[in-house]
Order: structure tokens, then C-alpha cells, then sequence
């Protein structure tokens, strides 16, 4: 068999693996909405405990993989590596606040404007420029974003899709910070991350008369699953994976982590959003589907181990690292 045969075949076994693997990972950080309406718990609660347990899943990870953990230890408590925690703190907390306040639809839709703010903090942070598609693209999902907030029907809805905008505005500003730091260690960032929202959540939680701040049995294995799956095996996945996938793939995968976010909360507790949210959501993935078709957002680069590790600090998908640094 001639040598270049093999290779070829070894490097398209390669990539499907890597494709398969954040694939499974966008299925798992899609089940976030599911697993927050499953826990039928409070929103601190939550917090908590889906914090501590997403803290335990990725010790083990960072402990196996990491070479010089006190370089990565005195890298983190510079001032670059504090704001990343915070903002990461942020972003965990407003997620599960953003799902308690309106549907899992709108907070994904609104979500999916990610790489657009990030361009946007980077254009005023880092003079980066950006394509007129993208400034076309980007306007259009501004427009679908305002049809959902004037279609709000309650103040909750309303303060849902702002919570919704502070999570992505977050996320954002953390993916600007891991672009302008690369090195730091974002696996150890996500751990302390987590650490500091279940911190911050512990004096909110509910007090019960017996268990204190222990929710029920259901409501702590939920959680457990919540951090382990969608946190901790969701963001190794996408670390092995993404290594090997072109940004073009893995864009088109942040549109199904949209897609199934709201289909599983349907499928299981009939959610469902009225037709201007509906509107709203179609204008958004359609100016996101639309700039990811296009230009250099087709580029086949593997993502650097830092975009990877940094998905593991809410919902995003290999997708979002790769559209937020080629957005030019």
C-alpha cells in the first residue's frame, strides 16, 4: 500500500474521531436546560453544587495533564488570570439564572450572538478589525435579538434575556482575555472558576430545617450529572477533539448545541416559545450560519489547546472559540 495512501487514511481516521468526540460534546452541553428543569431546584442550589461537582470532575483531568503546575498556579493569580476567573465566576452564575428566568430557547438563541460581541470587545480592546460580512452578519442578529426583548411578555422574560446578555457579554470578555494571555492555563482557571461561583452561591442557598444547605437525593444527582457531563467530560471531549477539526465543522456544530439545547426541553417537559421568539431565534442562526459559510471562517486550523479548554466554563462548543478568534 503506498505510504501516502495510509496516511491520508490515518489522518481521516484522525478527524472523524476528533469530530465524533465534540460532537458528543456539544450533545452533552446541549442537555444543560434539561438538567436545570430536571433538578426542580432553586437557582443557587444549583449553582452550588453543580459548580462543586464540575470542580471535582476536572481536577483529576488537570492534575493528569498539566506539566508545571505552580508556573500554571503563579500564572492564574496575576491580575489577567483573576479577571478570567471572574468573569468565568459570572458566566456560570448567569447561565443557570438566565435558564430559571425565561426558556432554554431564548438564552441559546441570544448565546449564539458570542462570536459577534467577542469581535466587538476585541475591536475596542485589541483594535482588531472586522470584515463588513461580519458587521452585516452581526447587525442581523442585533435585529433578532431586539424582536425577542420586544416580544417579552413578562418583566421575567425580560430580565431573562438581560441575564441572557450579561452571560454572553462575560464569555466574551473572557475569550478576549484568553486571546490576549494565551498562556494561561484555562483548565486551572475553570476549576477556581467554579470554586468561586459555588462560593459565591453558598450564603444564598435555602437553608432546609434538616439537611441545611443538602438538597434531596434527585435534585443532587441531577447536579451531579449537570457538572460531571456538561462541564467536566464535556470540556476533555472537546480538548482531545478539537485538535483535529477544521473551525468551518466545528461552527456548524455550535448551531446544533442551539438547535438541541431547546429541543430536549420540549421533547421532555413540552417548552415551547411564541413566534416572535421564533423569529428572533431564526434571525440570529441564520446571520450565524450565514458568516460561517463564508470567508475565513471556512480555515481547517485545529484549535490551540487554550481556545479548547476554555469551553469549559459554560456552554459553548469548539464552535465559539474558533468563530470569536477568526472573526476577521
Amino acid at each position: 500500500m503506498p505510504v501516502g495512501n495510509a496516511t491520508g487514511r490515518s489522518a481521516g481516521r484522525v478527524r472523524t474521531i476528533g469530530l465524533t468526540l465534540v460532537l458528543v460534546s456539544t450533545v452533552l452541553w446541549s442537555t444543560v436546560g434539561y438538567f436545570v428543569r430536571l433538578a426542580d431546584a432553586d437557582t443557587w442550589t444549583i449553582v452550588l453544587w453543580r459548580s462543586l461537582f464540575a470542580a471535582a470532575a476536572l481536577v483529576p483531568f488537570w492534575l493528569a495533564t498539566s506539566r508545571n503546575r505552580m508556573a500554571a498556579l503563579r500564572m492564574t493569580l496575576t491580575v489577567p488570570g483573576l479577571v478570567a476567573i471572574g468573569l468565568g465566576v459570572v458566566g456560570n452564575i448567569t447561565y443557570i439564572v438566565a435558564l430559571h428566568l425565561t426558556t432554554v430557547a431564548t438564552v441559546m438563541t441570544i448565546y449564539a450572538a458570542l462570536p459577534f460581541l467577542t469581535a466587538g470587545i476585541a475591536f475596542f480592546a485589541l483594535r482588531e478589525q472586522v470584515s463588513g460580512r461580519f458587521l452585516l452578519a452581526a447587525l442581523v442578529a442585533v435585529a433578532g435579538i431586539a424582536v425577542m426583548a420586544g416580544a417579552a411578555v413578562s418583566g421575567r422574560d425580560l430580565a431573562g434575556i438581560a441575564v441572557s446578555i450579561l452571560m454572553t457579554g462575560s464569555y466574551a470578555g473572557y475569550l478576549v482575555l484568553v486571546k490576549k494571555r494565551p498562556g494561561l492555563d484555562m483548565t486551572l482557571v475553570s476549576i477556581i472558576s467554579a470554586l468561586g461561583g459555588a462560593l459565591a452561591a453558598l450564603p444564598l442557598v435555602p437553608h432546609g430545617p434538616q439537611a441545611g444547605i443538602l438538597p434531596g437525593t434527585h435534585a443532587l444527582m441531577v447536579c451531579a450529572l449537570l457538572g460531571v457531563l456538561t462541564t467536566g467530560l464535556a470540556n476533555v471531549l472537546t480538548l482531545v477533539g478539537s485538535r483535529d477539526i477544521g473551525s468551518g465543522e466545528a461552527g456548524f456544530l455550535l448551531l446544533l448545541d442551539i438547535v438541541l439545547g431547546p429541543f430536549w426541553v420540549w421533547l421532555a417537559f413540552g417548552e415551547t416559545v411564541g413566534p416572535s421568539v421564533l423569529a428572533g431565534g431564526t434571525l440570529v442562526v441564520a446571520a450565524v450560519a450565514w458568516y460561517l459559510m463564508g470567508g475565513d471562517s471556512r480555515r481547517t486550523a485545529p484549535a490551540t489547546s487554550a481556545e479548547s479548554a476554555v469551553l469549559a466554563e459554560g456552554p459553548h462548543s469548539a464552535a465559539t472559540v474558533r468563530t470569536c478568534r477568526e472573526s476577521n
